[in-house]
């Protein structure tokens, strides 16, 4: 079996590209396996509903789309399942007639309040609790610069 690279046997950008990889799948997982056990929820739905419940009016159903890390049919499949759980409502757009606007049910509300702090916790020993203020800010600043080039990237 060959063996694993080491730290310092990689190149610093691969050692955090695959960091980044790591902890993002791990993270997920974990967050994933949490929520379905406590609310039936897989991660992708709540990443549904984190959208919805920071938004304060109904979001287009292209938006979560473009915002989501699902493609356009993965969050039509979840809305539809979602709205048949009685978590989210769609309504006809008041801005445009082909266009579908989504939001929480006051039982969504509910179910997602729940499933935040359910995420907390899950996250809480692996990821909150070791890191302090310096490091979640620079992962902040690292998330920034990527995402800036993402979208400059899109625009071209």
């Amino acid at each position: 079996m060959p063996k694993k690279l080491t730290e310092a046997e990689m190149p610093a950008a691969d050692y955090a590209f695959y960091g980044l990889v790591w902890a993002g799948t791990t993270m997920t997982d974990r967050v994933d396996k949490a929520l379905v056990k406590a609310h039936d929820l897989p991660v992708s739905w709540f990443e549904v509903m984190l959208w919805l419940a920071s938004s304060p009016e109904p979001v287009p159903a292209s938006v979560l789309g473009n915002s989501t890390l699902l493609s356009r049919s993965q969050v039509s499949r979840v809305v539809d399942a979602l709205q048949g759980r009685g978590l989210v409502t769609r309504t006809p757009s008041a801005r445009d007639a082909r266009s579908v606007e989504v939001s929480l049910t006051p039982a969504g509300r509910t179910v997602f309040a729940a499933a935040d702090a359910t995420r907390r916790e899950a996250l809480a020993p692996v990821f909150t609790d070791l890191l302090d203020a310096a490091d979640l800010e620079a992962l902040g600043t690292v998330w920034r610069k990527l995402k800036t080039a993402a979208k400059a990237a899109q625009a071209e």
